[in-house]
């Protein structure tokens, strides 16, 4: 009840509140699509790589939102580059590009003198979010949404087959493309949030608690929604409450979540496998 009566007074709280629920719906959509097709390294990648766009934008003094989609959406085109125009494997590219852009954004962050915005970018700090933060990360929920609503069914098909969407006559790399600048978007919508480090967890973690629930794509999607909004409810409640910080605990409130499906799930769940097991042992 203080929680609440805290939220109702305080409007940094509610601020806080907002934008975290927005993340956790927006990476819980976009992460279906991403665990889906395998590309769970590509947003590790992505999250990491956009450092030295952060790095840009304070030293110019504009918002790090701009830099960092512009070097998330290089980074993307660089691993693509170098993925289909020479011997290296995909996940090869991806571990060259992001690890040179993560350690380029840290000695650029370093020249700026920005020890404590290097500290929230790492890790995040939802309590500090500013106006201009939550409005960013509401926009980009939006385009998020209307994206995947207007191209769900592009989405479906090239996800699960590639093949037959090329057969479809569907721009499958176009698609792929596509998908990177959405995950740039809401990589970059999470900083102040979760941080670079953790948005991984955000990412994947509420998709692949709802790919162990359904198998149909659009209950994956509103799942995921769902255990990623109340990861971040769960996430702030306790960091409020108890003084921690934000980014950790609510990524720590997804793996939960994960973790109670991982057991109980009807179909997929540990607990469930070994009842069913040893009924049949015992029949």
């Amino acid at each position: 009840m203080d929680f609440i009566q805290d939220l109702m007074n305080y409007e940094f709280l509610q601020k806080a509140f907002i934008t975290s629920v927005v993340v956790g719906i927006i990476c819980g959509v976009i992460g279906s699509f991403i665990i889906l097709r395998g590309m769970a390294l590509m947003g590790d990648a992505i999250s990491h790589a956009i450092l030295p766009g952060v790095a840009i934008s304070y030293m110019l003094g504009i918002n790090y939102f701009y830099g960092a989609v512009v070097i998330g959406v290089l980074t993307a085109l660089g691993i693509g580059v170098i993925d289909q125009h020479s011997r290296v494997k995909s996940d090869s590219s991806i571990g060259i590009v992001f690890s040179a852009m993560f350690a380029l954004g840290i000695i650029l962050i370093t020249i700026a003198q920005s020890a404590t915005d290097l500290t929230q970018i790492l890790f995040g700090n939802v309590l500090s979010v500013r106006d201009t933060d939550m409005w960013m990360t509401i926009i980009v929920g939006i385009i998020v949404l209307l994206a995947v609503i207007f191209f769900y069914k592009e989405l479906l098909v090239s996800s699960f087959d590639e093949t037959m969407a090329q057969a479809y006559g569907l721009r499958t790399r176009l698609i792929h493309y596509g998908i990177m600048v959405l995950l740039t978007l809401v990589t970059v919508a999470s900083l102040q949030t979760v941080g670079v480090i953790l948005v991984v967890a955000m990412l994947i973690t509420p998709a692949s608690t709802a790919y162990l629930l359904t198998n149909r794509l659009s209950v994956m999607v509103v799942l995921a929604s769902f255990f990623g909004a109340l990861s971040s409810i769960v996430g702030l409640y306790i960091s409020f409450q108890h003084n921690m910080p934000s980014g950790p605990v609510i990524a720590l409130a997804a793996t939960g979540l994960f973790v109670i499906a991982f057991l109980f799930s009807p179909k997929q769940g540990v607990v469930w496998r070994m009842l069913k097991s040893n009924n049949r042992n015992m029949a």
